[in-house]
């Protein structure tokens, strides 16, 4: 039985075996990167099998150039925001409107929803995947959310998923951008089970022969296939709570370089690479979103993106964003020198920070008021 999209030259493969439906991300080339009509189909899938009664769960991986998993979703599509953002392109808008609301209903979708994360899993990768009801990873598995490397946050709820992990290492996370393996993923509570790699394409198929509404199936189905991972602690875990705890980002990088281990040398260089207007307002986002509902955290980073692409307040074009130029330098131009502006951590004032937690819209017109 097919649903959904299903063309030949899809980039959302779907069908329904047995009873449940499968999603396979089809945009290899670009490691299965989210443009806007991949979230239209994921999202008009979702729905569909939300309320179909022969559907009792979905399942969703990605897939390389020579077959399916290999790469989950390095997130969203960044030359499209970077064109947009240079020819003045209201396009984006609809972009995180929509990507933010896919987000809400995988987070809160009544029926098991089964991510297989293997290979690259970033950025918007991450949001079609941290709602998920069991979060597959593989000894391929990369996870990161490296948002403030291309001047942005991590948006598509980070706020809302880094910020519950243990201790202070969702302020690391989201400010370095670190990337973590299956074994420290499961340790941050970012994934769930470990997967072998070559046992996934028949987890996948025993999938469709099970009632995945009886709990003592599905329980059944991950003892299955799910391995043991070994424990892989975070590296300087203790560290990571004493600097990342501190108030500000300026404190933290100035601290962190007083420390003349390799480990606080190296974190403070990674930081010194990122946007430091962009580091300020993540790290507010984060403690924000600690106290914030799902829902409100994902309409506090609407308004944050919002100000992103349009920095009124900084007196600036989209051309001339954070984001415009962090783009360029990592995959536009590759010349890894991104001018940021402000150049220095110490540098950036809160005027310039606090207006990205403004919203641009009334509470009752809202693009997502309707989240709940």
């Amino acid at each position: 039985m097919k649903m959904g999209v299903n063309a030949v030259a899809s980039e959302v493969l779907t069908e329904v075996r047995g009873q449940v439906g499968f999603i396979t991300l089809n945009r290899p080339s670009a490691l299965n990167a989210l443009n806007l009509q991949m979230i239209r189909d994921l999202t008009t899938c979702l729905l569909a099998w939300r309320d179909h009664a022969q559907v009792q769960a979905v399942a969703i991986r990605g897939s390389n150039k020579v077959g399916p998993f290999g790469a989950f979703c390095a997130g969203g599509d960044i030359r499209y925001f970077h064109q947009a953002l240079l020819s003045g392109d209201p396009s984006p808008e609809d972009f995180f409107t929509e990507e933010y609301t896919l987000n809400h209903l995988i987070h809160t979708y009544p029926k098991p929803y089964i991510a297989f994360m293997d290979g690259v899993v970033m950025g918007g990768g991450m949001g079609i995947s941290q709602g998920a009801s069991h979060r597959l990873v593989t000894s391929r598995t990369k996870i990161a959310m490296p948002e403030t490397l291309i001047g942005l946050f991590p948006d598509v709820a980070g706020g809302y998923f880094l910020s519950r992990c243990p201790g202070f290492t969702g302020e690391w996370l989201a400010l370095t951008g670190s990337t973590l393996t299956a074994a420290q993923a499961i340790a941050l509570g970012l994934a769930d089970h470990g997967l072998d790699v070559a046992q996934q394409a028949s987890a996948w198929d025993a999938l469709g022969q099970i009632n995945p509404a009886g709990p003592l199936q599905m329980a059944q189905w991950v003892t299955t296939y799910s391995i043991a991972v070994s424990p892989e602690g975070i590296r300087a875990r203790g560290q990571i709570d004493q600097y990342f705890s501190m108030d500000s980002v300026t404190s933290i990088v100035q601290a962190l370089e007083a420390d003349v281990s390799d480990w606080a040398q190296q974190t403070a260089a990674l930081l010194r690479q990122r946007s430091p207007l962009m580091l300020h307002v993540t790290l507010e986002q984060i403690r924000r979103a600690r106290h914030l509902s799902l829902a409100d955290d994902l309409r506090m980073e609407r308004d944050m993106v919002r100000h992103c692409f349009f920095p009124r307040h900084l007196g600036r074009s989209g051309a001339q964003t954070e984001t415009a130029e962090g783009v360029r330098a990592l995959a536009v131009d590759k010349d890894n020198a991104p001018n940021w502006q402000p150049a220095r951590i110490e540098d950036v004032t809160p005027d310039r920070v606090q207006p990205f937690f403004n919203s641009p819209w009334q509470p009752h017109c809202h693009p997502l008021r309707d989240l709940s």
